[in-house]
Formats: C-alpha cells, structure tokens, sequence
C-alpha cells in the first residue's frame, strides 16, 4: 500500500535541474528514475534531455535519432518546446524533450545570440502542456548548456558520486551557481543532494556520506543509492529501472528518493545570493580531510559496546564481528589484561574460561600444565618438558627422585 499510495503534488510547478559536471555520477540515471517513480505515483513529469549523448531518452524509450525534432531546435528557436515533447512509454503522466547529436553544437551556435542564456526558461515559460515537474539533465560540463539549465530552474539538485573525485569538483559548481544567481537567476537555490553509487563495503564510501551530510545538512536525502547492478542493465531495455525490475534495491532507492523529494515540498526562497542567509547555501570546496567521527556508518550507528576504540570499526552492514562482541578477552583490539591486577589471575588449569577445571595439586610450570611425572635428576636444572627447578627440588619442597613425592603432589 506504501508503494501505490499518491506522492502530493506541488502547489506550483517545480523545475528542477540535476547538474554535476563531473561524469559518471549518476545524473541521467537520477533524472530518469526520479522522473519516472513520481509520474507512476500520480504526478505530471516533463524530462529535458539536455545531454547531446540523449541517454536520458534512450532510457525512457523515446526516438532521437539525428533529424527527429528535439531541444536543439527549442533552444535555437525554430520550434516552441510542446512541438518536442513526446510521451513516453513509462506512465501516461512521463513526457520527454529528447536530445539529438545535433545539440552537441549548440554551444557554438548560441554564442553569437541573443539573449543566450534564457532559452530554455523562455521555453518553459512559454509551454502549454502543463506538469508539475521539470527534471532538466544536464551534460557533464558548465558551458552553456549547463548554464541554460541553471537559469531556466528555481531548484538545484545534485547528484553525488560516494568517492573522493566526485566531492573535488563540487567547489566548481557551487561557484558556477552563485554567479548565476548573482547575475542571471536569483531565484536558483540549491535544494538537494543525492548521494548515488554507495558500496557499503568500503570506508571512502561512508566517510564521503559523513562529510556530505556535515556540511549540506538537511539538503542531503536521508535515501542513499546503492551500486546496483539493475540499474546499468535497465536503460539497455529503454526503461527506467522501477519498471525492469521494480523488486530491485535500486528501484526500492529511487522511489523512496522520489517520494522525499516530493514530499518536501520545497517553496520557492527569497531573493539573495549564493551562500547568503536566504538557503544557507555553502560556497567554495567542501572539506575533504578526516575520517567520520566514531566510525559513523551512513546510518549514524555508533560502534558496538565492547569493541575497543583503536581499531577500525566495521559498520552495520559490513562483514566483521557479530554486533555487540569484541576481542575474545572482552577487550578491545589494542588492549590486553591488566597488569598486576588480582581480579584476572591465573584459573586452575591455566585457561581463562570460568568454567575450567582445576589441575591437580602441585606446582605448575609457566605455561600452566603440571610437570610430568618421572624421576629428576639430582643437581640437574631440567625436566621432560624443559622447565627445571635448581637442585631438583619442586617450589614446595622434597627431593624428587626414588621414593619421593613427585612435582604433582601424588605419590609414586
């Protein structure tokens, strides 16, 4: 019933650009999938296909083959954006603009135009087709194209990759963004972050997601992506992954993202500035040293009880230790018995189960086993196993030899 229960619609249209222009973070994946969970949950969708590559169309099985009518001919002026746009075969409420390779020169051909920049908000301004959301992907650069998205949105999403590359450009773009607003758009705000590609195995993975959330805060999805292996195979098929293999933890992913994004409802903020009071909005690189405080796990678990704190801490979901149990002695991984405290003395039979068995009585050697029986020979330091006593005599007394009490105690 949670699946199928209608996200709430917008009381106004949201245009939502998802930028990064580092590639391979998982943009048009973001863009197709969150497009496409809020259109089956009863909520009007347009995707602008801005990246001449036209993944994000391939991907919700529309045509855009060189010659079929898309953006570029939006942007250029030739067409108004209803005339592109085509439904795709995902949900009735999923509509495309697709990207031809002809938008691969768009760029060159913009620069000696008019008015440049705005296009594509003129174009959305001036649509006719109404829907509740516009997610514009865009191409893994800040040119012009990026540029156009950025002022035609109110919002910014960004999707970040769960490594350390993906965090080193980020600075880039959030320079990139405040002088838009500065100058273009000062209504664009940065609204969400989406962390795509988390492999609970590794550490770079939660540190990423710990210095993320710490410095965006509430910006950043609670709902984190994971690597999976539908979601590469789906666009192959020309579906989004939440109709190729709806059961998927990518699919489960996206629509729990999808539904957040839609439930917050964010309304547009007050004039200002990039960084400025009206968002909070960070500027400049992201700080990138240290390791999470704790040893945090995406989740915000803290580690175990039990477990020392000078050795690395497996995460919830890591392989390791079963949660709650340190080293065998209690201790953690760094630390050993106490020294000279009598609470931890030797057990009987030189183990430190509480449940052993006494030896019998008699001395017993340093590794904690009674010495074997058998004659010793007067004046020699040693025994059979190697631990002598001076003399020949055991630590409690008498001669061992013929006739005499042996090192356990026991006559002969």
């Amino acid at each position: 019933m949670e699946r199928r229960r209608p996200f709430p619609r917008p009381s106004r249209r949201r245009v939502i650009t998802v930028a990064n222009q580092k590639g391979g973070v998982g943009k048009t994946t973001t863009t197709v999938n969150l497009a496409a969970a809020l259109a089956m949950h009863g909520v009007r969708v347009l995707v602008v296909d801005l990246d001449p590559q036209g993944n994000a169309s391939t991907a919700l099985g529309v045509d855009h083959r060189s010659g079929t009518p898309s953006i570029y001919e939006v942007l250029l002026g030739d067409r108004p954006l209803d005339e592109v746009v085509v439904r795709s075969s995902e949900s009735s409420g999923l509509f495309c603009a697709p990207a031809t390779i002809d938008l691969a020169g768009a760029e060159i051909e913009l620069v000696s135009m008019v008015a440049r920049e705005t296009r594509l908000r003129r174009a959305i301004d001036g649509m006719r087709n109404e829907v509740d959301y516009v997610l514009i992907d865009c191409p893994p650069s800040l040119g012009l194209l990026t540029v156009n998205a950025l002022v035609a949105a109110r919002e910014l999403l960004i999707p970040i990759q769960c490594e350390y590359y993906a965090l080193e450009g980020l600075g880039q773009l959030l320079r990139n963004v405040e002088l838009v607003q500065a100058h273009l758009n000062q209504e664009l705000r940065l609204s969400t972050i989406l962390l795509t590609m988390y492999d609970s195995r590794t550490r770079l993975a939660d540190q990423v997601v710990h210095e993320v959330k710490e410095h965006f805060g509430d910006r950043v999805l609670s709902t984190t992506i994971p690597r999976n292996v539908r979601l590469a195979e789906a666009p192959s098929y020309g579906q989004s992954v939440l109709t190729y293999d709806p059961a998927s933890r990518g699919s489960l992913s996206y629509l729990a993202a999808a539904r957040e994004l839609a439930e917050r409802g964010v309304d547009p903020a007050p004039r200002g500035t990039a960084g400025s009071a009206r968002d909070g909005a960070p500027s400049g690189p992201i700080p990138t040293g240290g390791a999470p405080v704790n040893g945090h796990s995406p989740a915000g678990h803290a580690p175990p009880t039990g477990r020392g704190t000078g050795a690395v801490q497996a995460s919830p979901d890591r392989h390791g230790p079963p949660s709650g149990y340190g080293a065998a002695n209690g201790y953690g991984a760094d630390d050993s018995y106490p020294a000279d405290d009598d609470r931890y003395g030797t057990p009987a039979d030189g183990y430190d189960s509480p449940g052993g068995h006494a030896a019998p009585a008699g001395p017993s050697t340093p590794d904690g086993f009674a010495v074997p029986d058998g004659p010793m020979v007067p004046g020699a330091p040693s025994t059979r196993d190697g631990y002598g006593r001076p003399n020949g005599y055991g630590p409690h007394g008498g001669a061992a030899g013929p006739g005499g009490p042996n090192l356990n105690g026991a006559g002969r």
